[in-house]
């Protein structure tokens, strides 16, 4: 990524069959695809930040195909969809509790949150997540909004989100030291968050870069299983 303003990938990411990458067997194929998925993610929250809807929905989709492959394309879609669905009740809510633009962060804090939590909890059920997921990332993006500790939350959902992801409900299995940390992959898209708050195009293309390990993880795990 060049800095340039740039949504989507250019690029295809290799062999597909109903959008879904195959021949995965090689680290080359395993790279490309991982920082195709890394661009698209970054190209539906920009959508998002321009209230490209159906735009945003796509690219989402095009992540949650490859990331969740085991619950089929139309889950994985409908998965997406759901996820698009609370952002736009998100900014709902932050619309409707601003003052001349601002956020009021009292007002956003007792706020009902519930037409957040409900897509979210769909599209946790879509995808076989525990649905403190759905909890924990409403409690992250109010946070993020009224100025409070979205990161805890955020990393609590991300690490429900990579363990159905991957397979592996033990994940970070750390052997000894730090188990109260949630891993470096829930860590990474934080870091992705932060840098997307920054709102600088140079920013965008270190956060695509920050990502692709995170589904290149996922993917090596599909391979692999």
């Amino acid at each position: 990524m060049d800095g340039t303003d740039h949504d989507g990938a250019a690029e295809e990411p290799g062999a597909t069959v109903d959008g879904r990458p195959v021949g995965i067997d090689d680290d080359g194929t395993l790279d490309r695809v991982a920082r195709y998925m890394a661009r698209e993610l970054c190209a539906g929250f920009r959508y998002h930040d321009r209230g490209e809807r159906s735009a945003a929905v796509e690219s989402f989709a095009e992540v949650d195909r490859r990331q969740f492959s085991h619950v089929g394309d139309d889950r994985a879609e409908r998965a997406a969809r759901a996820y698009v669905d609370a952002l736009w009740a998100k900014d709902d809510i932050e619309n409707a509790h601003a003052v001349d633009g601002d956020p009021d962060r009292d007002a956003l804090a007792a706020a009902d949150w519930a037409p957040v939590r409900q897509p979210l909890a769909e599209r946790a059920d879509l995808l076989g997540m525990d649905r403190e997921y759905a909890t924990a990332t409403t409690r992250a993006w109010r946070e993020h909004k009224a100025g409070g500790d979205y990161w805890t939350p955020m990393l609590r959902a991300q690490a429900i989100e990579f363990r159905t992801a991957v397979g592996d409900d033990a994940y970070p299995g750390k052997p000894s030291d730090g188990q109260s940390g949630f891993g470096p992959a829930p860590v990474r898209y934080l870091v992705g968050v932060e840098l997307h708050d920054l709102h600088e195009r140079r920013r965008w293309a270190e956060a695509e870069r920050v990502m692709q390990p995170y589904y290149r993880r996922i993917l090596a795990a599909h391979r692999d299983g």
